[in-house]
């Protein structure tokens, strides 16, 4: 904490008899006091700025979507029931009626809720129960006719939703040769393991997609009484990844060879740093122009992880989309691409000025969110190619250009402080004007990564059930298996039967064609006619 001189200001009559030298030693500690107090309240406005995002981060909303403020004279409909109504309540219309007495008609309770199909008999496991008419007890079937049936759905759950395969195979012995032969039991994806192709694929996505960690699992499966061991598990997890790691490559070159990708990292604690202490590393989530994204895993956030990531080599025309990290922008630079630079996190620094300059930062927002509303004629209109950026360059054009030129008439505004939430957004914005313009002149950019943070969203969900990850191997392990499974939610694929399937088919497909077992490629070749599990045929 800054601490003021301790001299005393001299009074009116002291000063009188001062000298030219003391008048210029007092104006010179004037000044001193002055930048002290400037300098003190940059701090406050810090701590009150730090403050507001803490309440917000417990107490408030966490979306950045603005909620907009109801006039003073307009209460809300709970309000409008509370208060009391002076004098009288109006008597309510009424109309006469007939005394009558109504009787009761008990609802069958099959009708309406019970009886509407709420699954896809496709790929739901129906048991049909007959339920016999107690009124036809006692007659033959020559004494009444049925003329229908009712149905009625009840959603059940079995304890566990596990089931074990037995296999019965026959010891034969030929009376001729008297030779004894037993036909072999069906190889599994793993050899010598007793899980099923569906157990393992059933395993990572409980995990990966649903984010239920290992131990939760070993405990479901105890209870539905199966003996097993969680170290079984985890070695079911690595070798699942390691089949789907082929798979994995190939979908991250037909990424590398998108022209225009988005790229970004979200931490990850992976690895032990001493006793008690994780190490802290991340993933640098890439998505491709084809609707693909992968995971890849680095053990810090420097710089040339870009490089490592996307590789030496990028297609003509390349355009890079990130955020405002210096190191997309130095890789950009060194391989001559085009950097393109999020809107979206632009929105988020005035949307945390909010605090301080609600007004200026709230035109600032107006202005972003005049330009979104363009893109969503766009996605409404469908507009694609040419005619998507002739939109872009007659209706969001404009607005950047007097975006821009508000955020340069702020800048020569006084009475903004150098530390100012807003002046830092400001900076922001205007140090980055080329890369944001970038969209307009290309239509395949989005305006925003906002595709990329929806994609990567499996991380952090998932680090609030299983935290970290022991060794970096598995951290490796998480990005190959969520970049196929995040990957088959964009294609609406369903990842338990990719996984089912290519899980089986991956061992014997050629090397060379690996690529067709991505989940965009997969859903055109195979997805018609999946690979199934013996539980599938037994049932």
């Amino acid at each position: 904490m800054i601490s003021a001189p301790s001299m005393a200001l001299p009074t009116l009559d002291e000063a009188a008899a001062f000298s030219p030298q003391q008048i210029v030693d007092l104006a010179g500690h004037r000044a001193v006091l002055a930048r002290q107090i400037d300098q003190l309240q940059q701090q406050i406005a810090g701590f009150k700025h730090q403050l507001d995002w803490f309440r917000r981060q417990i107490f408030g909303q966490k979306s950045e979507k603005r909620s907009i403020e109801m006039p003073c004279s307009q209460l809300s409909l709970g309000e409008v029931l509370s208060i009391p109504q002076p004098g009288t309540p109006p008597e309510h219309p009424t109309r006469p009626v007939a005394a009558h007495v109504r009787r009761n008609t008990p609802k069958a309770p099959d009708a309406d809720a019970e009886s509407v199909r709420f699954f896809d008999e496709t790929r739901v496991p129906v048991e049909t129960i007959e339920l016999p008419n107690p009124d036809i007890a006692g007659l033959t079937p020559e004494q009444f006719e049925v003329i229908g049936t009712r149905e009625t759905f009840r959603l059940a759950q079995r304890p566990g939703s596990y089931v074990v395969i037995k296999y019965v195979r026959p010891v034969i012995k030929r009376i001729d040769t008297q030779a004894i032969t037993c036909p072999s039991a069906p190889e599994g994806v793993i050899d010598g393991s007793r899980a099923d192709v569906s157990f393992i694929a059933g395993l990572l996505l409980d995990k990966f997609a649903y984010h239920l960690p290992l131990y939760r699992q070993h405990q479901r499966l105890l209870d539905a009484g199966f003996t097993v061991s969680r170290p079984w598990l985890t070695q079911l997890c690595q070798q699942g990844a390691g089949l789907l790691e082929p798979i994995y490559e190939a979908q991250f070159a037909s990424i590398r060879a998108s022209r225009v990708k988005a790229m970004d990292e979200t931490p990850i604690k992976a690895g032990q740093n001493g006793a008690g202490k994780m190490k802290q590393a991340y993933f640098w989530p890439v998505y491709g122009e084809r609707d693909e994204v992968c995971f890849p895993f680095f053990p810090s956030r420097r710089a040339e992880h870009v490089q490592d990531a996307l590789g030496l080599n990028a297609v003509e025309g390349a355009v890079l989309l990130s955020d405002g990290y210096a190191a997309y922008a130095s890789y950009a630079e060194q391989r001559g691409l085009t950097h393109a630079q999020c809107w979206a996190h632009t929105r988020r620094k005035f949307f945390d000025a909010q605090g301080t300059e609600p007004k200026l930062a709230g035109e600032a927002l107006d202005q972003i969110g005049a330009l979104y509303a363009v893109e969503a004629h766009i996605r409404d209109k469908r507009l694609v190619g040419g005619k998507k950026r002739d939109y872009r360059l007659t209706h969001a054009k404009p607005l950047v250009e007097r975006f821009f030129a508000w955020v340069a008439r702020q800048f020569e505004a006084q009475g903004l402080l150098p530390k100012n939430p807003l002046t830092a957004a400001l900076a922001y914005a205007r140090e980055r004007r080329v890369e944001l313009e970038v969209f307009l002149g290309d239509p395949d950019v989005p305006i925003d990564t906002n595709h990329l943070e929806r994609a990567l969203r499996a991380i952090p969900m998932g680090r609030k059930a299983w935290l970290f990850s022991w060794t970096e191997l598995g951290a490796r392990h998480v990005g190959i298996v969520q970049s196929l499974i995040v990957t088959c939610r964009l294609h609406g694929v369903d990842p338990y039967d990719y996984l089912v399937d290519v899980l089986q088919r991956v061992a014997s497909h050629p090397a060379a064609d690996v690529h067709l077992l991505t989940p965009r490629l997969w859903k055109q070749n195979f997805a018609d006619n999946p690979l199934r599990s013996d539980l599938c045929r037994s049932g």
